[in-house]
């Protein structure tokens, strides 16, 4: 028997929210493909929109920015990695907490090709690696309190261990992801991240 479609609540979504779905991974797919045959610089919100067969205001309705046809709302991204490591159980060490975090997110993706088609756009488009190293600093201040206060250092003191293990985590998610791609997407990006931080912390 079909299960009910639900939301991410648990209700029962709605014919409406089941249209939006399928509309928003229309304009995605159309977008990714485009980016990956013509370039990311290169290809206009104009002309996604038109393939994909929907006006350019209907598409801004759904994603807010060029970026986000690329790699979804990075907005959710953050919440996701927030959310993930503030719900581990105390016990839970400070790079078991992260990890967590980094696999939720790259969890996100609707699927490995997916995945790494907009990795693979991510490290060769420069315009896009300056965008990701901005949102990567902000969501490295979002993480302080967390990572202080699983470390039981003061929040907001001058030690800088936290600071170091969060951008510890953030290069290592940047090896893996590039070694991933430079692979064609062998093997598991998690193992290539183990192994990264395996080498930092000796």
């Amino acid at each position: 028997m079909k299960k009910e479609a639900r939301t991410a609540t648990g209700a029962p979504t709605t014919l409406w929210d089941r249209t939006r779905q399928l509309a928003s991974e229309e304009i995605l797919g159309t977008a990714l493909r485009l980016f990956t045959e013509q370039g990311y610089d290169e290809t206009t919100i104009a002309q996604i929109a038109r393939e994909a067969g929907v006006s350019q205001r209907t598409l801004f309705r759904y994603f807010g920015t060029k970026e986000d046809l690329l790699g979804g709302d990075q907005g959710r991204f953050g919440q996701v990695l927030t959310d993930t490591i503030s719900e581990q159980p105390a016990e839970v060490g400070v790079w078991e907490a992260l990890r967590a975090g980094v696999a939720a997110v790259l969890a996100l993706h609707d699927s490995r090709e997916q995945a790494l088609e907009r990795f693979r756009l991510l490290h060769n488009t420069p315009s896009l690696r300056a965008g990701w190293l901005e949102k990567r600093l902000q969501f490295q201040e979002d993480l302080l309190p967390l990572v202080e206060a699983r470390m039981d250092t003061a929040v907001g003191s001058a030690d800088p261990r936290a600071r170091a293990v969060i951008a510890t985590a953030f290069a290592c998610l940047d090896a893996a992801s590039m070694t991933w791609v430079g692979n064609d997407g062998k093997g598991d990006i998690m193992d290539l991240y183990d192994e990264c931080l395996a080498a930092v912390r000796g």
